[in-house]
């Protein structure tokens, strides 16, 4: 007879690490070469600072159903979208290179999405809007103590704002108090109803 085991699974919960120094271009592009595609690791930079973030579970979830009912509310309104996820934002002569949590070109494809959203579970501390400023993204949205804040770019500075400037009609307090319901079904149900409104 053959003993059965299960292994527990476990996650790793987000954590962010600054590597201490102070690092060239070049460097950092050494850095990144060695981790490589790591799983579930990222590694921003910003003017010499490097930062490791490891993503857990929590930090995926609630990404991914943010991104869900933000996506549900773009296509019930018909307004065009391209979303392009965490796809990196990197260049040398900004000293900048990260990866949104999620990104979207709303109508057509320009030089940099339109939308940025960044869940944070744990503080970090790379100064978050200076990055998304260097490429110029109109807005980044911050999930931090199951809220949302958002910030708008104006005269290139963010400014804290209580509601999109580029979504006007999306009620954000029903999104956050949708994306923290136990049911995703109830949640995106919940959602489309209070959007329809």
């Amino acid at each position: 007879m053959i003993p059965q085991t299960l292994d527990k699974l476990t996650t790793l919960e987000e954590q962010r690490f600054l590597l201490p120094g102070h690092y060239t271009w070049e460097e950092f592009e050494k850095l990144e070469a060695l981790i490589g595609d790591a799983p579930g690791l990222r590694i921003t930079y910003l003017d010499g600072c490097v930062e490791f973030m490891t993503l857990g579970e929590q930090h995926e979830m609630l990404k991914k159903v943010i991104a869900i009912l933000l996506e549900a509310y773009l296509f019930e309104l018909r307004i065009n979208f391209i979303p392009v996820g965490s796809a990196t934002r990197r260049a040398k002569e900004k000293s900048a290179s990260f990866e949104p949590d999620e990104s979207y070109y709303l109508g057509e494809k320009k030089e940099n999405p339109d939308l940025a959203i960044e869940v944070n579970i744990t503080s970090g501390s790379i100064d978050k809007l200076e990055k998304y400023k260097r490429f110029k993204i109109s807005e980044v949205w911050f999930w931090e103590n199951n809220q949302i804040s958002v910030y708008h770019l104006t005269n290139d500075n963010y400014d804290k704002i209580t509601q999109s400037k580029l979504l006007l009609n999306l009620d954000i307090n029903l999104l956050v108090r949708c994306v923290l319901m136990p049911s995703i079904i109830e949640a995106r149900t919940e959602f489309l109803k209070g959007i329809q409104q």
